[in-house]
């Protein structure tokens, strides 16, 4: 019997990759604030698998409460939460940064993953074989330049991954952390607000992850015996060594 999952920030990136990959041995809950791509997704992956749609924002506490308790009671069985939903706005020092760019990200990377988080245990501990997937960042591990509100936010996801991993052990909910660095998707593209030519930048002179290889490692993680628990994991192209130690061949 396929387990089912809930995929947040499911529209782009990470998170679609994840559907996809997900699809072949999961039934599929997948969450997102464009109805548009949402809806599309829903379609695309319906053809492999059974799935449901919510759309919402993490950061509005209430509907991310209204759609979990909303579900119909076919979907109210959980089995895997990727918490992928996140976001960088602007790299500015900690002196010149917009607070409201700051304030985004501390509301969709934190709290938007402890609404959903809050909402989604009570499901999972019906279920025998849960897992929780929290995507943190090498930003989380090691601070850089101009990235000080987007670092805390990754270190608070690390500190949740932790608390969780001890305070859910009794419910045998099984927590990993995955740790990404330089993955080519939107990311940039929202970092720099839509400037195409900035977000080219950040993944020029080498081969940086595709968001398809982030998926396979959760894939991965998910699908380890049920008595094996992954921890930590992070991932880097092989151009990377560590947060900011990235070689670039300007090929």
């Amino acid at each position: 019997m396929k387990r089912t999952a809930l995929i947040t920030g499911a529209t782009s990136g990470i998170g679609m990759a994840t559907a996809q990959v997900l699809a072949a041995n999961f039934k599929l809950i997948l969450c997102g604030r464009r109805a548009d791509r949402l809806h599309e997704l829903a379609d695309e992956l319906g053809q492999q698998t059974e799935v449901h749609a919510l759309q919402f924002d993490v950061r509005d506490k209430q509907a991310v409460f209204a759609a979990i308790e909303g579900l119909p009671t076919e979907w109210k069985s959980i089995d895997v939460l990727v918490n992928n939903a996140g976001n960088a706005h602007g790299l500015a020092s900690f002196d010149e940064a917009s607070l409201d760019d700051l304030e985004s990200m501390i509301d969709i990377n934190v709290k938007g993953l402890i609404y959903v988080s809050k909402a989604v245990i009570p499901i999972l501990k019906l279920s025998d074989n849960a897992h929780i997937v929290n995507l943190s960042s090498i930003a989380g591990k090691e601070v850089y330049p101009n990235g000080a509100t987007y670092c805390a936010s990754k270190a608070a996801v690390e500190s949740l991954s932790k608390g969780m991993r001890y305070d859910l052990l009794p419910y045998g909910i099984k927590v990993t952390n995955v740790a990404p660095g330089a993955v080519e998707t939107e990311f940039s593209l929202v970092r720099f607000k839509g400037d195409l030519e900035k977000a080219n930048q950040v993944y020029k002179g080498f081969d940086p992850l595709k968001a398809e290889d982030v998926a396979e490692t959760i894939a991965y993680v998910l699908n380890q015996p049920q008595h094996v628990q992954l921890a930590d994991l992070t991932i880097f192209p092989r151009a990377q060594a560590g947060g900011t130690v990235i070689f670039k061949d300007q090929l």
